[in-house]
């Protein structure tokens, strides 16, 4: 995998190749692969992006990928077919852990968050992600942002 630029997370990068995902019922192509490797395949999508395919992909926390719904890959070295390891990530917050102590949260705790987007509003049920590994980030899918109209670099808040 080439690296086309990191991403904020540390270690993680988004790489210069591109596959396609799909399905018996369609596909989505020019899809960023992430990096780096993990011991996994995953593939993240959007409920939006799950409708398209027409799978059932379940919401859940990253990495949490028995049961999930099965893809295929298409890419420049060929073809994966991945009998599950497909679905929607849950919104989460990355947090180091002196974050978390500022703000009395715990790892895999569960937070209410404000978007302040220009259609803004609360958001139940986020996931708080504490590493020392981690820089202060939330992570919301395409759906979530593109509803209350919110910007990459915006501001979010713990409610």
């Amino acid at each position: 995998m080439r690296k086309l630029k990191d991403l904020l997370q540390p270690g993680e990068f988004a790489s210069k190749e591109l596959i396609e995902i799909a399905s018996p019922r369609g596909s989505i192509k020019k899809v960023r692969i992430l990096g780096p490797f993990r011991k996994y395949t995953q593939v993240e999508i959007s409920r939006t992006d799950s409708f398209k395919l027409g799978i059932s992909a379940p919401l859940r926390e990253s990495g949490k990928i028995s049961g999930s719904a099965p893809v295929r890959l298409i890419g420049p070295a060929g073809e994966v077919e991945l009998k599950e390891g497909c679905l929607v990530a849950a919104r989460h917050i990355h947090m180091t852990p002196a974050d978390a102590g500022m703000l009395e949260l715990k790892d895999g705790e569960r937070v209410r968050i404000e978007i302040n987007g220009t259609r803004g509003g609360i958001l139940g049920d986020t996931l708080v992600r504490v590493s020392p590994n981690f820089v202060l980030e939330c992570h919301l899918d395409t759906d979530e942002a593109n509803a209350f109209d919110f910007k990459s670099g915006g501001w979010i808040y713990v409610v």
